[in-house]
Parts: C-alpha cells; structure tokens; sequence
C-alpha cells in the first residue's frame, strides 16, 4: 500500500506537553501490535512487550484526562491499561474499529499490492476486496468523532483507538476526507484537536514525548 508523509514545523515539548484544555479530544493510537509484520485492521492481536520510550511522560500528561473512550479491539483496551494503570474499564465504541481490510487482513505488509499509482482521492475510494474503502471508515467514524466532541465541551476526552482513525479525524478536521491519509500516525503518539461548534481545528498531529 502507498503511504504519504507530510512535514510540519517542529513544535517544542513544553507547548504539547501542558495540561489538555477544555475542548480537546485527545486520539491515542494503541501502543505497537504484536502484528508480526502483518496487516492488521480487524485481526484483534495483543501488544507487544515494552519497553516503551516515553511512557511516563506520556502518563504524566493523561493523568488528569477524565474521560476515556476506547475501540473494543484488545490492543486498544490493553493500551488503555498501559496509560492509565488502575482506572476503571474504558468506554467502548464499536464505531472507533480500524478499517476493515477484507481480505488482505492477516497479510504480510510486504505482500501487499502496491497501489502508489493511485491518487489520494483514488486511494480513499478503494476498497480491498471484502472490506471497506477510507472513505466508508471516515463515513462510519464521522458520527462518533462529532458525539465525543460535543461531550468534550465540558471537558478533555480521551479516545484510544487506530492510525485509521486518527487519519479520518484529521481528514475531517480539513474538510476533505482524502487529506487524512497524508499523515503518519506512529504507535502510543498523540494527535490533539480542539472542537468547536460545527468542526475541529489541529492542535498536534503524530507527536510523542522524547525518549
């Protein structure tokens, strides 16, 4: 499968680091599969073993997140209990799966076609076959992104969930759904938005705390 990167100025630690404002929905993706090189959207793998660079911090700045929302998928839950030790089971919503990839679920990345001739536009209109296109999963996760960020209004909400996920968030927030698949959204980094009536602007995308 193709992948686009897009590049933004460095932003310093202190300025993404701060105690999340009222408003903000903070996406998590779940910390790295125990995937084994292999295409995982629906495949409900575990976690790999740590350690994990920056997991403290990353702590530190959750910590006084209230609300936690997660996808049912088990890398999801298990991230959950990574960041927040002892806290109650998460929320769970069945909209915040990753992408259905049919039946290139469970195969080697490498094996993969390679579909770098598409356009974004194309890329996010192709569905693999048995599965669903981007755009049906900006589709599908659109209605539960604009529910939490009304909820996020009295509030920073967290939501643990997946790099396909994050892409249709950040796709919303521009206005233009293709757009989400020109970021990179590494395991346990966070992307911040700020909800307002009606949208999001994008606080950070992809950001981790140093190791």
């Amino acid at each position: 499968m193709a992948s686009c990167e897009t590049k933004f100025p460095a932003q310093r630690k202190d300025e993404l680091t701060t105690p999340p404002a009222r408003s903000e929905l903070i996406l998590i993706r779940h910390a790295p599969a125990a995937a084994e090189g292999r295409l995982c959207g629906r495949s409900d793998v575990a976690i790999a073993e740590g350690p994990y660079p920056g997991l403290d911090d990353l702590r530190a700045m959750l910590a006084r997140v209230p609300v936690v929302v997660s996808s049912p998928a088990l890398r999801c839950r298990q991230t959950v209990e990574l960041l927040w030790p002892g806290r109650a089971a998460p929320e769970l919503d069945a909209r915040l799966l990753e992408q259905d990839f049919g039946a290139w679920d469970g195969q080697l990345l490498a094996e993969l076609p390679d579909l770098g001739r598409l356009s974004a536009e194309e890329l996010a209109a192709h569905r693999p076959p048995g599965g669903e296109s981007f755009d049906e999963l900006c589709s599908r996760v659109a209605p539960a992104l604009h529910a939490l960020a009304e909820r996020a209004q009295q509030g920073p909400l967290a939501v643990v969930c997946h790099a396909g996920v994050v892409r249709a968030a950040l796709g919303l927030a521009l206005k233009a759904p293709a757009r989400g698949l020109a970021f990179e959204v590494a395991p346990l980094s966070l992307t911040r938005l700020r909800c307002y009536d009606g949208g999001f602007s994008i606080i950070a995308a992809n950001w981790r705390p140093a190791a």
